[in-house]
């Protein structure tokens, strides 16, 4: 039998690795899966519901990672804990590979098998194993709902007898998952919607949801997008003539989503100390990217700050802050993921190392990181 342990996640992090449908699907398919008890409690996953799902609830992390073959996690597990693993367990999470190369080194050298979710392939058959995908969905409909709870005005037009209160202007930067999501959710809420992107291809789907499109559409634009579908560095001469069209657009908004972030590097500011001192006083802004240095020159990681009379949002781990629905989907999955390592058959774990899911993903392994990223 599989021996597969959860912990509970650290206390600025609600979301958790499993969930009542999952534990359900792991103990099907011949897995016991220990949770560490209290480890669904912010995702009201209560220890009763689990149970219920065919989990075991333990006391302590020490009983749930005692002879596990897997761990599943939300955050890049402590070391301490990965300690506890037998040498060669398999540990899925999302590892931050981006950042922090000493802390990933002594994890690859502690023994375990390290899976990134965050390096998923962008391939059809791994869709429903996309963490960032799912997560950002979640992230970009709560960046929308924390600024109009923000915001002082209602969101849509509304005709009465007194008179008409007009519609929100929100403008959403960058059109990723996140971003679309984003510009849904503003649309659904009654406001007028812009949105940018230096990606063409996000022009089309963007005007799918009833938005309008801004941005300088030049040769540059035209070649902007990686055949991963990531956005590209762009040159500074670009990064100035769109610059000057988002400074007129911003001063008109009541309310700016920025999503934009590149993979492996600083988040690029796309707002400046002068266009939120052009925006008129009661306005919002939220910055999805502060974890990463932030898109706003004077957002703050964790804090929410006024300048200039505008309403500068930098909370993290917006996902978190849906932890029901954030977790559900996570655990979702990672239960594909380990759907394919999983042999019913024999009750035992059978990974295809040449499987490109499990390359893309895979980052430590005996005793070294592994990934091609980190080969520079």
């Amino acid at each position: 039998m599989i021996k597969i342990a959860v912990l509970a996640e650290g206390a600025d992090e609600p979301r958790v690795a499993a969930s009542p449908e999952t534990v359900k699907k792991f103990a099907g398919k011949a897995c016991e899966v220990r949770i560490e008890s209290g480890a669904g409690n912010r995702s009201n996953f209560t220890d009763g519901a689990l149970t219920e799902a065919g989990a075991k609830i333990v006391a302590s992390a020490e009983d749930a990672l005692k002879d596990a073959d897997i761990l599943l996690a939300v955050r890049r597990p402590d070391p301490e804990r990965i300690s506890s693993l037998p040498k060669g367990a398999l540990v899925a999470a999302m590892f931050e590979p981006y950042d922090d190369r000493d802390g990933l080194i002594g994890l690859a050298e502690s023994g375990i098998t390290g899976f990134s979710m965050e390096f998923m392939p962008r391939i059809t058959r791994a869709q429903s194993m996309d963490v960032l995908s799912s997560q950002s969905n979640l992230a970009g409909y709560k960046a929308v709902i924390d600024a109009a709870a923000q915001f002082g005005r209602a969101m849509p037009m509304m005709m009465t007898a007194a008179g008409t209160v007009p519609p929100a202007k929100a403008f959403i930067m960058g059109a990723g998952v996140a971003g679309l999501q984003a510009i849904a959710t503003a649309r659904r809420l009654g406001a007028v919607v812009t949105a940018t992107d230096v990606r063409p291809a996000a022009k089309e789907q963007v005007e799918s949801l009833g938005a309008k499109f801004i941005a300088v559409e030049d040769e540059e634009f035209r070649q902007a997008e990686t055949a991963a579908g990531y956005a590209k560095e762009m040159s500074d001469e670009y990064k100035k003539k769109q610059a000057e069209l988002v400074a007129k657009h911003i001063a008109a908004q009541n309310m700016v989503v920025t999503t934009a972030l590149i993979p492996g590097r600083p988040a690029p500011e796309l707002i400046s100390k002068e266009m939120v001192e052009a925006m008129a006083e009661g306005s919002v802004i939220v910055d999805m990217a502060v974890e990463r240095g932030g898109n706003c020159a004077v957002s703050k990681p964790g804090e929410v700050v006024e300048f200039s009379g505008v309403t500068v949002m930098g909370r993290l781990n917006l996902a978190g802050g849906i932890p029901a629905n954030a977790s559900a989907l996570y655990a979702k999955n990672l239960y594909n993921f380990l759907e394919l390592m999983i042999d019913t058959e024999s009750e035992s774990l059978k990974v295809d190392w040449e499987d490109e899911i499990i390359q893309g993903t895979l980052v430590a392994r005996d005793g070294k990181l592994v990934h091609p990223f980190f080969e520079n």
